[in-house]
């Protein structure tokens, strides 16, 4: 099976809601985001977590999806992690893990 394209997912998607956390709580500090470049890595931002990304267009059960593991810092403590959203136009839907920790399911939006 061919790669899908990066262009799926580039830009900046607002993250819109998570199961664990409030809307106002995952803007904490800015509007709660991932963004995916076109070299294969990005950056996110939610709650008090700021990190980087690296991911991989792929297909999930027949569906067009993307997959990535992320790093940086939560406050001043190291965290890592991954996540994985189906992508359905500008709507992302999909979980995101902290390594040893809380995971949650999310919904994103592509910001224009």
């Amino acid at each position: 099976m061919a790669m899908l394209s990066r262009e799926l997912v580039l830009g900046t998607w607002e993250i819109v809601e998570m199961e664990l956390w409030r809307k106002s709580t995952l803007d904490l500090i800015r509007p709660a985001h991932l963004t995916f470049e076109s070299d294969g890595m990005g950056a996110l931002g939610l709650i008090a977590v700021r990190g980087g990304i690296d991911y991989r267009v792929v297909s999930r059960d027949g569906q067009p999806a993307v997959e990535f593991s992320w790093e940086g810092l939560d406050e001043r403590d190291q965290r890592c992690g991954r996540g994985w959203a189906l992508v359905d136009g500008d709507t992302m839907v999909g979980r995101f893990f902290f390594h040893a920790g809380d995971d949650s399911s999310f919904s994103a939006k592509r910001v224009k």
